[in-house]
C-alpha cells in the first residue's frame, strides 16, 4: 500500500520484530504514531508505540502477494476458525449503525440508543445528552463510547465528574460496558504517584481515567498535565456546571473549554442544560462545535441541530412500559407547639435598625432566618448565634438594638427541644406509626433518605433519630459537601449495598445531583421544603429513576404555624409542592414554570414572593408555564421516537461462532493444547460462564487497568449472558465485594481481546491457513481477503472482507463475505477436516492474482466512498466558510459602534479575529484529515478455502 498511511490491522516489521498495528494517529507536524502489539517471540503480547519517521530504516510493510500458505490439520479447522474470527473482530465498522453498544449488559431500550445513533450521523461525534433526570444518561453515554471503541476511536478516554459520582460512573461503565476507567480521586492519586515515575503525566500512563472537576480546579499540576494531553473521548458529567454564566468565565468553564480542544469526541451529560439564557446554552454548544454559533444571543435550532438530544419521560413512555412507577406523594403536616409559636411571633416581629438587610443569596436577613427556621430551630439558632458573634465583633453601638432582638429570638429557639419540635415529632409518627410509612430500619432492602438543605438540621436528626428509632451503630450516615471525595463515594456505595449497616441516609443537596440512591431505597423525605422547583426535581430523581422497582414514596414535612405572617409564607412553599406534582404529571420539566433554570435564581423568586407579601394565589398564577419560553422553543418539545424505528439501526456483527462463550472457550482450549499456555480455566455450558485464573501474562495485560476490575484471588468469572451479569451487578450490592463478581464476556472485554491477539500470533508473518472444504467442488478455490482503506488519520473508511473465487480456469470473481459464508458454511460449526494432501504450490500461485483482484475491488469501493466523502467534504467546507464569514461579520458588528480609542479596540479585534481563524483552521484541517481517503487499499490474505479433490 502507499507509504502515506499504515492502517490498523497491518502486520509490520520494526526493529527485527513483528507487530500488529492496533491504531494509528497523526502528530501535529503530520507524522504518524503507531500503536502496536507484539507478535514475534521476543515481543509477544507487548504493547508499544512507535513514531514512524524514526523507524523508516527498519520498518517493513508486509506484501500480501507474498503470503505463504500453511495447511490446517487441526480437528474441525479449529485453529483456522479461531484465527479468522480473531481477525474478523478487529474489523472496524464504517457505517452509522450500532454494532456494539446495544449488546452491552443493559436493558435493550431503544430510546437509549438515540444519542449514539445521532452522534454517529454527524461528521464529528460531539453531543450534549440532556435527557431528564432518571432516563439513563450514563447508559446512553456508555453506548456511544462502546461504539467509538469498536471503531478504534476510543483508546484514550477522560471522564470529568462530581466527586460523589466518580465511583458510581466508574463501576457502571466497567460492569456494563467493560470500559476500564482508573479513578483519580485523592486516594487514587496517591496510589498512582507510587507507581509511575516522578513527573510522568498520568493521563498518558493511563489511557482511560475519571477525575473530579474539583481536583482539576485545585491542582495546578493536573491542569498542566491536561494541557499536555490529548484524548479520543472526553465526557463531562453534570455539564451545566461548566456553562458560562454572565461575562466572566468560571474556572470550571475554562477547564471544560480547554478539554474540548484536546479531544476528538466530546460527550456532555446534563438534565438541566440551560439557565434560560441563550448565551449560557451557547457556551456549551460552542465547546461541542465552536463554529456553529456566531452570535450567542441570536441563533436558531438549525445552527445547533445534531449537537444535543433532549427527552422527558412523556417522550419515551411508550417504550418503557412500567419502568417508571407512579409516585406516592404526601404532605405530612403538624400544628406548631407553643414554644415554636413563641419563636414565630418573635421572628415575625423583628424590626432591625442597623443590620445589613442582605442575608444570603440576595435575601433579606429576616427571610434568611425564616428559611432557617423552616428547616429546624437548631439551624435557625446557629444562624442567629453566628450573626450575633459577627455584630459583637464590630463593637458598634448602632448594632445593640438588633443584637438584643436576636438574643431574644435565640432564647425562644433554645426552648424548642425535640419534644417541642413539631415537624420532628411528625417525622417520628411517620416512621414509627401504623398510619405512616411504618419503617423501622430492620429490612436491609428498605432504606430511607431524608433531605435537608442545612447541615445543622442533619446533625440534629442524626443526634436524635439514632435513639428514637433504636437503630444500631452505623445505621445512620450523613452525606454532605464537607466530606472528602473518598468519603462521599464510600457513603453512596454503602447506601446501595445490601450487607452494609446503613439504613438511613441524611443528605444535603450535594446528593441531589446525579447519584443513584434507588437500588435499595424507594422512600424519600423532604425534611425541609426546597425553595426551588429544580431542586425538587433533582432530589426526587435520586429514587424516581429508570431501574426503580418500587413505587417511589415521597413525603414533605411541614409545620403549620398559627402566626398568620409565617403561615402565609409557608403557603408559598406549599404552592411549590403542588407545582412540582403538576409538572411531574403533565410537562415533566418543573424548571419551565419559574423560567430562570437556575436553582439560586429560583430560590430568589421564592424569597421575593415572601418578602413582598405576595399571596399564594398570585404566586401560583405567576408560576404558569411560559408558552413563549425562548429556550424551550429553541430546544423543541422532545423527540418523537415513534417516528423512527430505531431497531432498524442496529447490527449484530458477523461471527464464525454462535456465541462469545463458544469463541473464548475454543481459544482457551487451543492456547493450552497447541501453545502450552498452561491456563487454569473451566467452561460452564449451562450458563455460558468461564472461570479463568489469571496467568502472569494476563496480569501484565491488566497492569494499567483499574484495581477494582481485578477479581479476588485473581480468578475471573465471565458470563456471555447480559442478564446474568446484571444479576451479578445487583448481587454485588448485597456483598462486601462492591464490584460484581461476574464480568461481562463480550468483544470489548480485555480478556477476550487478549485471547484474540494470542490466536492471531499463531500464524507467522505473512502466513495464511489453507482449509480443504467439502462444500466446495474440485478445482474450486476461494481466497479470503480483508481490505482496508484508511483516511489520513489512519481510521478505516472502507473495511471489508471479500472472497476471490476461482473455478478451475475461470476467475477471479468477487464474492461478498456473506456469500463466502453461504458457500462454505464456515460459520456452521460443523466442519470436518479430512486433512488430505494438497498441492500448496498450485494454491500459492492463486494468491497474487487474488490480491490484485481484491485490491481492485476495494479501490473501486474506495472510489465510490471517495465520491460520497468528497461531496460531504465540499458541503462541510462550504458550511465552514459560510460560518466563518458569519463569525467575522459578527466581530465587525461587535466593534462597529464602539466609542473607545482605536488603539484599544484594534488589538482586541485582531486578537478575536486570530481566535476565529485558529478555530476554523483547526476544523478545516480536521475535516480534510478525516474525509480524505488514502490512495491505496491495504490487503491481507486471511485464508485459502479449497475444494476436496
Amino acid at each position: 500500500m502507499s507509504a502515506d498511511t499504515i492502517a490498523p490491522g497491518a502486520r509490520v516489521r520494526i526493529r527485527d520484530a513483528e507487530w500488529l498495528v492496533k491504531r494509528t494517529d497523526r502528530t501535529s507536524d503530520g507524522g504518524q504514531v503507531l500503536d502496536v502489539v507484539g507478535l514475534s517471540e521476543l515481543v509477544e503480547d507487548q504493547e508499544a508505540r512507535f513514531l514512524r519517521e524514526l523507524e523508516e530504516d527498519t520498518l517493513e510493510i508486509i506484501d500480501p502477494a507474498e503470503t505463504e500458505l500453511r495447511q490446517d490439520t487441526s480437528p474441525s479447522f479449529r485453529q483456522s476458525r479461531l484465527y479468522m474470527e480473531s481477525l474478523l473482530r478487529k474489523r472496524a465498522p464504517t457505517d452509522e449503525k450500532l454494532h456494539a453498544g446495544h449488546r452491552a449488559a443493559i436493558d435493550p431500550v431503544p430510546y437509549q440508543w438515540k444519542p449514539a445513533l445521532q452522534a454517529l450521523e454527524q461528521p464529528r461525534q460531539r453531543i450534549l445528552i440532556a435527557d431528564a433526570t432518571g432516563l439513563g444518561k450514563t447508559m446512553e453515554a456508555g453506548i456511544l463510547m462502546s461504539e467509538l471503541i469498536e471503531r478504534g476511536r476510543g483508546k484514550r478516554i477522560l471522564v470529568v465528574a462530581l466527586k460523589s459520582m466518580m465511583t458510581q460512573l466508574q463501576k457502571e461503565w466497567w460492569s456494563r460496558f467493560t470500559i476500564p476507567l482508573v479513578r483519580l480521586d485523592s486516594r487514587g492519586i496517591q496510589r498512582i504517584r507510587q507507581r509511575i515515575p516522578a513527573g510522568q503525566n498520568p493521563f498518558y500512563y493511563y489511557d482511560k481515567t475519571i477525575i473530579s472537576i474539583d481536583t482539576l480546579k485545585r491542582g495546578a499540576e493536573y491542569r498542566t498535565y491536561i494541557e499536555d494531553a490529548n484524548w479520543d473521548i472526553v465526557v463531562v458529567d453534570e455539564a451545566q456546571n461548566a456553562a458560562k454564566r454572565g461575562a466572566t468565565a468560571s474556572q470550571r468553564h475554562r477547564l471544560a473549554d480547554q478539554l474540548s480542544r484536546r479531544c476528538d469526541t466530546m460527550i456532555m451529560l446534563s438534565a438541566t442544560p440551560h439557565d434560560g439564557s441563550p448565551e449560557s446554552f451557547a457556551s456549551l454548544m460552542n465547546m461541542l462545535d465552536p463554529t456553529a454559533i456566531a452570535n450567542p444571543s441570536d441563533y436558531s435550532r438549525e445552527d445547533i441541530d445534531g449537537l444535543f438530544v433532549r427527552r422527558f419521560k412523556g417522550d419515551i413512555k411508550d417504550q418503557v412500559d412500567s419502568a417508571f412507577l407512579d409516585r406516592d406523594i404526601g404532605i405530612c403536616a403538624k400544628d406548631s407547639t407553643e414554644e415554636e409559636e413563641a419563636a414565630y411571633e418573635t421572628l415575625s416581629g423583628l424590626d432591625f435598625q442597623a443590620i445589613d438587610e442582605e442575608g444570603s443569596g440576595d435575601m433579606l436577613f429576616r427571610t434568611t432566618l425564616e428559611k432557617a427556621m423552616f428547616s429546624s430551630p437548631a439551624t435557625c439558632l446557629e444562624t442567629v448565634e453566628n450573626r450575633i458573634e459577627r455584630l459583637e465583633a464590630e463593637e458598634d453601638p448602632a448594632y445593640q438594638h438588633d443584637v438584643q432582638q436576636l438574643r431574644g429570638l435565640a432564647g425562644e429557639l433554645r426552648e424548642i427541644g425535640p419534644e417541642e419540635f413539631s415537624k420532628y415529632q411528625r417525622l417520628l409518627e411517620l416512621l414509627k406509626g401504623p398510619s405512616g410509612l411504618n419503617w423501622d430500619g430492620t429490612d436491609p432492602e428498605d432504606r430511607l433518605v431524608i433531605f435537608s438543605e442545612r447541615l445543622e438540621t442533619l446533625r440534629f436528626l442524626e443526634e436524635h433519630l439514632q435513639a428514637e428509632l433504636d437503630l444500631p451503630e452505623g445505621a445512620i450516615q450523613k452525606l454532605h459537601g464537607g466530606l472528602s471525595d473518598v468519603e462521599q463515594q464510600e457513603v453512596v456505595e454503602a447506601f446501595g449495598k445490601d450487607e452494609e449497616d446503613v439504613r438511613l441516609l441524611l443528605a444535603s443537596d450535594i446528593a441531589a445531583e446525579g447519584i443513584n440512591l434507588h437500588y435499595l431505597c424507594h422512600r424519600l423525605i423532604h425534611f425541609d421544603i426546597p425553595w426551588s422547583l429544580m431542586l425538587f426535581q433533582q432530589r426526587n430523581g435520586r429514587i424516581d429513576r429508570y431501574g426503580q422497582t418500587e413505587a417511589p414514596q415521597i413525603r414533605y414535612m411541614v409545620t403549620t404555624p398559627k402566626n398568620e405572617d409565617i403561615h402565609g409564607d409557608l403557603r408559598i412553599l406549599e404552592v411549590l409542592i403542588d407545582k412540582e406534582q403538576q409538572a411531574e404529571a403533565n410537562i415533566d420539566d418543573p424548571a419551565s414554570l419559574m423560567g430562570v433554570y437556575d436553582i439560586d435564581e429560583e430560590q430568589k423568586i421564592t424569597a421575593d414572593a415572601i418578602e413582598s407579601g405576595q399571596t399564594p394565589e398570585d404566586f401560583d398564577e405567576d408560576l404558569q408555564e411560559d408558552e413563549t419560553d425562548v429556550m424551550e422553543l429553541l430546544l423543541g418539545d422532545g423527540d418523537e421516537e415513534s417516528e423512527r424505528n430505531l431497531e432498524e439501526d442496529v447490527v449484530d456483527p458477523r461471527s464464525l461462532y454462535d456465541s462469545e462463550f463458544e469463541y473464548l472457550g475454543a481459544a482457551l482450549r487451543h492456547l493450552n493444547d497447541h501453545k502450552g499456555a498452561g491456563l487454569d480455566f473451566d467452561l460452564y455450558d449451562e450458563d455460558d460462564t468461564v472461570r479463568l485464573t489469571a496467568s502472569e501474562e494476563i496480569k501484565e495485560r491488566f497492569r494499567r487497568l483499574p484495581d477494582e476490575a481485578w477479581p479476588e484471588d485473581s480468578v475471573f468469572f465471565l458470563s456471555a449472558d447480559p442478564d446474568e451479569v446484571q444479576q451479578s451487578i445487583a448481587d454485588a450490592r448485597k456483598e462486601e465485594h462492591a464490584w460484581p463478581r461476574v464480568q461481562y464476556l463480550w468483544r470489548q472485554h480485555p480478556l477476550s481481546q487478549w485471547a484474540g491477539d494470542k490466536v492471531v500470533a499463531n500464524f507467522r508473518r505473512n502466513e495464511a491457513p489453507v482449509l480443504p472444504l467439502s462444500a466446495l467442488g474440485s478445482g474450486e478455490t476461494i481466497v479470503l481477503c480483508s481490505g482496508n482503506v484508511p483516511n489520513r488519520k489512519g481510521q478505516p473508511v472502507v473495511n471489508e472482507w471479500v472472497g476471490v473465487h476461482f473455478w478451475k480456469d475461470l476467475g477471479p470473481d468477487i464474492l461478498s463475505f456473506e456469500e463466502v459464508l453461504e458457500e462454505t458454511g464456515l460459520n456452521s460449526g460443523q466442519l470436518s477436516n479430512p486433512a488430505p494432501d494438497l498441492d500448496l504450490g498450485a494454491l500459492r500461485d492463486l494468491v497474487p492474482p487474488a490480491v490484485e483482484a481484491a485490491r481492485n475491488w476495494m479501490e473501486a469501493r474506495r472510489d465510490e466512498k471517495n465520491d460520497q466523502l468528497n461531496e460531504k467534504l465540499n458541503r462541510y467546507l462550504q458550511r465552514l466558510e459560510k460560518l466563518q464569514e458569519e463569525h467575522e461579520q459578527q466581530l465587525e458588528m461587535k466593534y462597529a459602534d464602539s466609542d473607545r480609542p482605536a488603539s484599544i479596540v484594534e488589538p482586541e479585534k485582531k486578537k478575536e479575529r486570530r481566535q476565529i481563524e485558529r478555530v476554523f483552521d483547526d476544523f478545516f484541517e480536521w475535516a480534510e484529515n478525516t474525509m480524505t481517503i488514502e490512495e491505496e487499499a491495504y490487503i491481507q490474505v486471511i485464508a485459502v478455502l479449497t475444494g476436496l479433490r
